[in-house]
């Protein structure tokens, strides 16, 4: 269990809004989650509640723990502009976009997220001194949304940084602030109390919970510190919402400091995969209880996984890995079993102790390298589409009929895949008569089209749609781009 995020005491759908403005927006309502586009206005009164600090104050008035945290993090603090590739709208493109970071070693290391920078062409920050730097990208994890950077310092030259605190000290009620640059608009500061100290949201927290803060987040806050009164980085704010009430969300600081860690040897976290889904012995959610005080309950082993392949079957309770006990008792207790799994050596093999039918067994698994979570992305030209990588973690739907592949990722308005009714999430089976497995095989039939246009302006794809096989003939004569 060492080196997990966080310990639970036995082992010793998505809320967010993607934290900057250049992204939409997902508002919950009860458990409703309303999509809004990426560009938006929010009007009306905003009511925050009165902030919990304590009454002692400086010689100004001012109250004595803020200025703490203002004076020791204040300084660390990063204003983060990007620019990013994108294929969303079925070409390549650019957009800007803005977000916040933290500032964590004198040569110049911050910590920001993952959503904040993937697939940046450039990184520039701007610090509360008003010194400006480009910044490259170390290392970053999709799965924790946390990314580590270093800004491009002249030789010689050193800046500000902040303390990385204990998260795990933290209690309900405890006050914090939270710094960053909302709306793009730098150095910010808003106070509040952390309202959850294990915060379980669904489809982000496979190895790690989160902090729940009431202190105001907005679009921009993406990377910025939660601090505590002593003026130490408790956590990284990622998620928040704008209707029901202050609700925000951070990566908790035990968290970061993992994370960090790791990106800078790996670039990456290098995570290790078993196909275990887990399932708590209290199930509130799937109204599901088992009448056991230990141990951790298989959900379902992935098609091809390890976990498969070595014989562990839905229903059996898992209650040992490498002889280390493991229990989780609620929903909450499962990411760090997740995390321990994750962080088990790749391509070594590991002994899972576990009961079946009242019988206690025990199996070697070699677990495997995670991997990419998320498939490349290509535009192509005159088809008018972009078509990007099957991946099992990013793609599951797709990946359940096709294991290896491409498909159609966005579609251009107006366009030629538009009008020959090309549609996204449509898996790519054929190209003119070439089997497509890979980015590679449709690259080389969107070369070879191209090439023969003179002589053939029309080409056929077979795809799957839905798991059902369609044949579609896309015309691409017309230019699009051409005025």
């Amino acid at each position: 269990m060492e080196g997990c995020f966080r310990e639970n005491p036995f082992i010793r759908k998505r809320l967010q809004w993607q934290g900057d403005f250049r992204y939409h927006v997902n508002i919950e309502f009860g458990r409703k989650v309303v999509r809004m586009k990426r560009f938006w206005m929010l009007s009306g009164l905003v009511l925050g509640a009165a902030p919990l600090v304590s009454a002692e104050a400086d010689a100004e008035g001012r109250p004595a723990n803020m200025q703490v945290a203002r004076e020791k993090v204040f300084p660390a603090l990063v204003f983060v502009k990007v620019i990013q590739q994108t294929h969303d709208q079925g070409e390549r493109s650019s957009r800007s976009g803005a977000g916040s970071g933290v500032l964590i070693s004198q040569d110049g290391e911050f910590l920001t997220n993952w959503h904040v920078v993937e697939k940046s062409e450039s990184v520039r920050c701007l610090l509360t001194d008003g010194r400006a730097f480009p910044a490259n990208v170390i290392g970053m994890d999709k799965d924790t949304d946390l990314a580590l950077c270093r800004l491009v310092l002249p030789e010689g030259e050193h800046v500000p940084f902040a303390a990385l605190g204990d998260s795990d000290r933290l209690v309900e009620g405890d006050p914090v602030f939270v710094m960053g640059a909302p709306w793009g608009m730098s150095r910010s500061i808003s106070s509040g109390i952390i309202s959850c100290t294990r915060r379980y949201l669904e489809e982000a927290s496979e190895y790690t919970l989160w902090l729940q803060t009431d202190a105001s987040i907005s679009p921009g806050n993406s990377g910025g510190p939660v601090v505590n009164q002593s003026g130490e980085v408790v956590g990284i704010t990622a998620r928040g919402t704008l209707l029901g009430g202050n609700m925000g969300f951070a990566i908790p600081a035990s968290s970061a400091v993992m994370v960090a860690e790791r990106l800078r040897v790996y670039k990456s976290m290098n995570w290790s995969w078993t196909g275990l889904q887990l399932q708590p012995l209290r199930d509130f959610d799937k109204n599901m209880y088992f009448d056991f005080k230990d141990g951790v309950i298989v959900s379902a082993t992935d098609a091809g996984s390890p976990a498969r392949k070595a014989g562990i079957q839905p229903k059996d309770r898992l209650v040992a890995i490498n002889g280390v006990p493991v229990t989780a008792l609620t929903q909450e207790d499962i990411p760090s079993i997740n995390c321990m799994l994750g962080l088990l050596a790749k391509e070594q093999p590991a002994t899972f102790t576990f009961i079946r039918n009242g019988e206690t067994l025990t199996v070697t698994m070699t677990p495997r390298e995670k991997g990419q979570v998320e498939g490349d992305e290509q535009e192509f030209p005159r088809w008018d589409f972009s078509a990007k990588v099957i991946n099992q973690f990013d793609t599951p739907n797709l990946y359940f009929y096709r294991e290896k592949g491409v498909f159609v990722f966005a579609v251009k308005y107006p366009g030629n895949a538009q009008a020959s009714e090309l549609r996204p999430n449509d898996i790519i089976v054929k190209a003119g008569g070439r089997d497509v497995q890979s980015m590679e095989d449709l690259q080389e039939a969107h070369k070879e089209a191209l090439e023969g246009i003179a002589q053939n302006h029309r080409i056929t794809f077979t795809v799957l749609r839905s798991g059902q096989t369609r044949v579609i003939s896309l015309d691409f004569s017309r230019d699009y781009k051409r005025k």
